[in-house]
């Protein structure tokens, strides 16, 4: 039989693959061209955008984690997930605000990286996910993904 800290361990495991998976079909197929478009923009029609975007992307979670207590049989705490999914949420904000994250990794020592691979000005001579920006953004999310699913696994 399984002890409590293994119990715990696998139903983290199964948030968390559940909350990554979420965020690559929310970042990535959920989210609309025009919010990855204008969600960095500065004033009211970014902040729409970024919070239409998190909406979305929250409730791809969501729905993950409706998927896995259904086809799993396990049972989250409701206040666990709402603390999670906020967490989540809140945070998914703070980095796809762009802002943010340029002032976090310049305050780091991370700017040079920050600008990996950006297009030159006035050149779209890098069209790719390649960027130093895309891999911190993706990197701040799957640290913060991490927090959550231990908040939904509780």
């Amino acid at each position: 039989m399984f002890t409590d800290s293994t119990a715990n361990a696998a139903t983290f495991a199964a948030v968390f693959a559940a909350l990554w998976v979420a965020h690559q079909v929310g970042d990535h197929w959920v989210q609309t061209q025009h919010q990855s478009d204008r969600k960095g923009m500065p004033g009211w029609p970014g902040r729409i955008a970024c919070a239409a975007h998190v909406a979305t992307y929250t409730l791809t979670a969501l729905l993950a984690l409706a998927f896995l207590t259904a086809g799993t049989g396990l049972r989250l705490d409701p206040w666990g997930v709402t603390v999670g999914l906020t967490v989540s949420a809140v945070t998914h904000y703070i980095a796809d605000r762009r802002t943010p994250l340029k002032r976090i990794a310049t305050a780091l020592g991370s700017a040079r990286f920050y600008a990996l691979g950006t297009p030159r000005p006035g050149r779209d001579d890098n069209l790719s996910l390649g960027t130093g920006a895309y891999a911190l953004d993706q990197s701040w999310h799957h640290a913060w993904l991490f927090i959550a699913a231990l908040f939904c696994a509780v």
